[in-house]
């Protein structure tokens, strides 16, 4: 076996020897810098070989190359063995007491639209009204069919609806975010029997954007199944409600014929409001100077088709059925002017707005306070 060069033998019996007693990474740096930087040995044998004839490059650049590749992993090795010793160390002598305080409390906030749902149940379980869910992703029949908008009904082209690709969905049923949270009714009518008082709170999703309106934004439901249910039933639920929410006792409402196709008659809800300091107050004399209405709300008598539909017999039981955006009531009784901050995550705004874990709706206490 031919020998190295004595030159480049004891170069790396020396470089060996310095990588040895080298117990930092500053240590180790500074072998690296002598040996392979750019005006260490190994580099500066390197930069001979351009004037070397043909026949001394072919037998020495094989060579020099090599102590450089083997000094270079050499030194790889040894950089992770002393992180690894480092890592080591610290973890041995590093610790945190998790059982002290921190040093500036900091604490989270309830965000208005969850603290709206926590009224709004407050408020109709007073009325003896249970919480409903069901799924985000919905199949067309719930969503549209069984409320009456069959797939050629041109009520469709109002929900802007997002769709998935065909065959994504059980058994290939066309599948959708859900649009409203009325499936829930539907499934509700199916699965229990009445009579039924439900609201069905939670996320629906349409193709629109703008300062009052955002592609997902939340609703509320109710539904009502009983025998001899008229409107009059459903217009001292709104009243009782909408009272109750905003906490003023001079709320007018006005109730404007309309069309729904999941309810007959259908009629939107108007509540009369106020200006003070430039700002709707919802409350006080509409028919005043300072006074007007507002659209909160959409409501009416279920369908009988709807009845059907859920297996039920439209000639024993009725109901009624009304339905709001939370977001909106949330603006409307805290004084926000635009819904895309609700989801944009700004701490400056949650901050503001956001509520405490401890304000927790009460009737007694006010659901507002």
């Amino acid at each position: 076996m031919t020998q190295d060069p004595p030159d480049l033998a004891q170069l790396k019996t020396d470089l060996l020897a310095a990588l040895e007693v080298a117990t930092s990474l500053d240590a180790l740096e500074a072998v690296r810098v002598h040996a392979l930087g750019k005006n260490g040995v190994i580099t500066g044998l390197l930069k001979t070989l351009g004037a070397m004839s043909p026949e001394e490059r072919k037998s020495e650049g094989p060579r020099i190359n090599g102590l450089r590749s083997e000094i270079a992993g050499e030194i790889d090795a040894k950089k992770a063995a002393l992180q690894s010793d480092e890592l080591d160390s610290r973890i041995a002598t590093e610790s945190i007491d998790l059982s002290l305080p921190p040093r500036e409390a900091v604490q989270g906030s309830v965000h208005p639209v969850s603290q709206v749902m926590d009224e709004l149940a407050e408020i109709f379980a007073d009325l003896g009204f249970a919480v409903a869910t069901g799924p985000e992703i919905e199949d067309d029949w719930h969503n549209f069919t069984a409320l009456n908008i069959p797939e050629s009904h041109p009520a469709r082209a109002m929900h802007d609806t997002f769709y998935f690709p065909e065959g994504a969905g059980e058994d290939a049923k066309p599948m959708l975010l859900r649009t409203h949270t009325s499936p829930v009714q539907v499934r509700t009518m199916t699965a229990q029997k009445p009579p039924l008082r439900i609201i069905a709170p939670g996320r629906t999703y349409r193709s629109d954007s703008d300062a009052t309106h955002t592609p997902m934004f939340h609703q509320v439901e109710g539904l009502v199944i009983d025998r001899d249910i008229t409107m009059g039933h459903l217009k001292w639920s709104l009243e009782t409600f909408v009272k109750a929410f905003f906490e003023r006792n001079d709320i007018v409402l006005r109730f404007r014929p309309s069309y729904f196709p999941f309810t007959e008659p259908s009629a939107e809800v108007d509540v009369g409001y106020s200006l003070e300091n430039g700002r709707r107050i919802i409350g006080g004399d509409p028919h005043g100077e300072n006074g007007g209405w507002m659209e909160i709300l959409g409501s009416g008598m279920v369908n009988r088709r709807v009845i059907e539909a859920c297996d039920l017999d439209p000639d024993e039981w009725q109901g009624f059925a009304f339905g709001c955006g939370i977001d909106r009531l949330a603006m409307l009784k805290y004084g926000m002017d635009d819904l895309r901050a609700f989801f944009d995550g700004d701490l400056r705004w949650l901050k503001h707005y956001g509520f405490s874990a401890l304000d927790v709706p009460t009737l007694s206490g006010g659901v507002g306070a």
